[in-house]
Formats: C-alpha cells, structure tokens, sequence
C-alpha cells in the first residue's frame, strides 16, 4: 500500500503554486483541485455576480471565486468564499489581501463530474464545523443544493426552494431554479 506524504500548514504553504490550485485537508493530505468543466463554471460565475449584485453596493460582503482560505488548520479552495463586508482582509493600504486566514461566512462547492459527492459533503461538514455560517453543495447534474449550517440538519433544496443566506446577506433570497436556469443559453 502507498501512502500519500502527510504536509503541515506551513509546507503546504511553501510550495510554489500550481494550476489548478492545491488544497490541503485538515489531516495533512495535499489534493489537486478537479478543473472545472462548463457547467461548473457557469455556476461559479452566477453565484457570485448574483451575490455581488446584491451585496457589494450596500457593503454587506464579497463573492470571491476559487481563493483559497486557510483556516482550521488546512487550506481550501472552495468554488465560492463569501465574507462580510468587515471581515474581508485587508493589507495596510485598505486593499483586499492576498493571503485570506480566516474562515469564509459562505462557502460553496460545485460537483464536478469527477468528484466525489460524499468527499464533498463531508468538506461542507468540516467547514461549518470550523467557522463557516453557511456551507453549499451545489449539484449541477442532481439540480440540488444542500446546505450545511451549524448546529442545524442539512437541508436538500430543489426547484423553487429558496437558498437562505440571510443570516449573512439579510434580504438576499435566492431560488435553486434561478441558479441552475442560468445555464440554459436559450
């Protein structure tokens, strides 16, 4: 049996960048992040221009896409990090830091065909259970979105079902159907 090598934050961190982005699991695995195919990217896309839409101009939060968050001792890239508005990190200029060490409010993953669903669902778990508010498991070929919250079972949400992220974006109400009609072109 091969064992794959075990790194520390701090290693993992030292190694050059590559494309796509490495992660780190919280138990020192290191994971190449699947490319995302055109579905999956049009999802990423759409969450966050909707997010951004509603929150930027109020200074409620940022949608970032595929940036990486080291927290809870691994370092992830989820599809989607959301952060209020006052806890995005800034450098001394005022301008968005690089390096974001702090947990996401929002995090959202996207199933790529390749992936593993439970591998997933059990990153979403991780997450909220390492600070994260609201963890989503978006599923392209299902057309659900399973949302994770601490302390709260999960929710599997379909067609008209409303994503509720108002504990971070009081006001922003969005229906599973809005996200995935976004990739019918016609």
């Amino acid at each position: 049996m091969v064992t794959a090598p075990r790194f520390t934050l701090e290693e993992f961190l030292a190694l050059p960048g590559e494309e796509p982005a490495m992660e780190l699991e919280a138990d020192g695995t290191v994971l190449q992040k699947v490319s995302p195919k055109g579905k999956h990217s049009r999802l990423q896309l759409v969450l966050c221009e909707r997010i951004n839409r509603f929150a930027e101009r109020g200074r409620l939060a940022l949608a970032f896409p595929e940036l990486r968050a080291v927290f809870g001792g691994a370092a992830y890239v989820p599809d989607v990090c959301v952060y209020r508005w006052d806890r995005i990190p800034r450098d001394r200029d005022g301008e968005v830091e690089n390096e974001f060490r702090v947990a996401p409010d929002i995090a959202v993953d996207i199933v790529s065909p390749d992936q593993s669903t439970n591998a997933l669902v059990r990153r979403c778990v991780w997450y909220v259970e390492h600070g994260v508010l609201i963890a989503l498991l978006v599923d392209p070929i299902d057309r659900s979105v399973v949302q994770f919250s601490p302390n709260v079972q999960p929710r599997v949400l379909r067609g008209h079902d409303i994503i509720s992220m108002t504990e971070v974006l009081p006001g922003f109400d969005l229906a599973v159907s809005e996200v995935f009609g976004a990739l019918r072109l016609s």
